[in-house]
């Protein structure tokens, strides 16, 4: 037997406190949020409220949610054909689940044994067995964007944004068919059960109030009135008030789930995109695509904290358990093999362009003007000689973004009060949509001179 001296000894026991007080300090539950213009996911201790980890994901990661058990963080790629599996003890993509064309909106059943899939891009919901890390089975549904799941785990409704059938489609999971649908006037944004299972929340585009249904008829209450362009609305368990992220006005509101009323708002970022709980129940944590940033709102009123992150955040989920909690409970998966997420980019993506072609609301003299307002291009259709330049204003309570099928130029993000200038210089028929909201469509017809 070897003999160590004492003086190594104690430098040895020092380190290991050390280093297990380091590992203390970040184990508390982590945020997760997507950075849409990087292809990342910052992660945030929610103790420290710093970022531990940036975790580069499949290309315009979307959709995120985290097991119950807080072990593995799924994030779709929209602008890709995958879902990143990250491994929360160790912060790194642990392998990219192939789902199909355009990957949007994601939801895990009660029992964690299947991942939906919003499969934009190939009209359809894809079931992901969690087990098995692969797609089992899928259901056609035209155009999905989100998905919840009814929390007996029987029902999933999905939102449908094929343009001109807008549409709550109800799949039965243990079917694995459809078995209603429910049309919309308007398209379908975010949608969410409440923690009872007893209502389902829903943003409509364009509609400054969230759409209330009762699950157990399908019948449509009383909407709840809200500032413009609200997106996503819940009621945790364990508060009193349910809350909805308005986008326009930039803020929170806390809305009475009986009255049907606001109760308050309160600020945050530049273009909220979405909310999450924290584990404890007393702070709000909210993406801010607009300011780059994440807010931290204190729900007893104390101050509200910022978290820088990347550009474009859009969805953020914390986990309910900390990952010490959860290495604890069983472990899981660190020693899955690590996929580069640059592998998961397809081609095709969004086109980005420069800071410098994004100008302010003041219009370029001589340019023919498309108003972009109540998610809709006004006019859906103009004429413009060869030569000549067209302008779009965002005059809309939510981003936007230009995306032309014969891949010329666009841009792939327009915040409220910007707008895009481009000129066409040869004859011919340029149709586009919007990036944000595939549904939104129009055209330009090039005519020559």
């Amino acid at each position: 037997m070897i003999a160590i001296p004492r003086f190594t000894r104690v430098f040895i026991v020092v380190a290991a406190l050390a280093a297990a007080s380091a590992t203390a300090l970040a184990a508390g539950p982590k945020a997760y949020v997507g950075n849409f213009k990087d292809s990342t996911v910052s992660v945030i201790d929610t103790g420290s409220e710093a970022v531990v980890a940036t975790v580069p994901v499949a290309a315009g990661p979307d959709g995120i949610v985290v097991s119950a058990n807080g072990r593995a963080v799924y994030v779709s790629g929209s602008s890709a054909s995958a879902v990143s599996e990250i491994d929360a003890a160790t912060d790194r993509v642990a392998r990219s689940i192939d789902v199909g064309k355009g990957p949007q909106g994601l939801a895990l059943t009660p029992d964690g044994k299947w991942l939906l899939v919003a499969v934009n891009g190939d009209d359809r919901m894809a079931l992901v067995d969690t087990a098995t890390h692969a797609v089992s089975a899928t259901v056609p549904v035209p155009k999905p964007h989100t998905i919840a799941v009814r929390p007996d785990g029987r029902l999933a409704y999905v939102a449908s944004q094929e343009p001109g059938h807008f549409a709550l489609v109800v799949v039965d999971l243990a079917a694995r068919k459809v078995v209603t649908e429910l049309p919309l006037d308007k398209a379908p944004r975010d949608l969410e059960f409440g923690h009872d299972g007893k209502a389902l929340y829903l943003t409509l585009a364009g509609v400054p109030a969230v759409q209330v249904l009762d699950p157990a008829t399908n019948q449509w209450g009383a909407p709840i009135p809200t500032g413009v362009s609200p997106h996503i609305a819940q009621h945790f368990a364990g508060m009193a008030s349910g809350v909805v992220v308005v986008q326009g006005p930039g803020e929170v509101m806390l809305f009475d789930p009986a009255a049907r009323t606001a109760v308050r708002s309160i600020g945050v970022g530049k273009q909220p995109h979405w909310l999450d709980l924290s584990a404890d129940g007393k702070k709000l944590w909210v993406s801010n695509e607009g300011s780059n940033d994440v807010s931290v709102v204190d729900l007893a009123g104390g101050p509200m904290h910022t978290v820088a992150v990347g550009n474009a955040p859009r969805k953020i989920a914390v986990q309910r358990v900390s990952t010490t909690a959860a290495a604890a409970m069983g472990a899981a998966g660190s020693a899955h093999a690590m996929h580069a997420a640059g592998s998961t980019h397809a081609a095709g993506a969004t086109q980005v362009v420069g800071a410098t072609q994004v100008v302010d609301s003041t219009h370029a003299t001589g340019s023919t003007h498309v108003a972009i307002r109540n998610f809709a291009f006004e006019p859906a259709q103009i004429t413009v000689k060869a030569g000549q330049s067209v302008t779009w204003q965002n005059d809309d309570g939510a981003p936007h973004g230009l995306v032309f099928k014969d891949g010329s130029t666009g841009i792939d993000l327009m915040l409220p009060g910007k707008s895009f200038s481009r000129s066409f210089d040869k004859p011919g028929t340029y149709d586009y949509a919007c990036t944000v909201h595939p549904y939104m469509t129009a055209r330009v017809t090039v005519i020559a001179p």
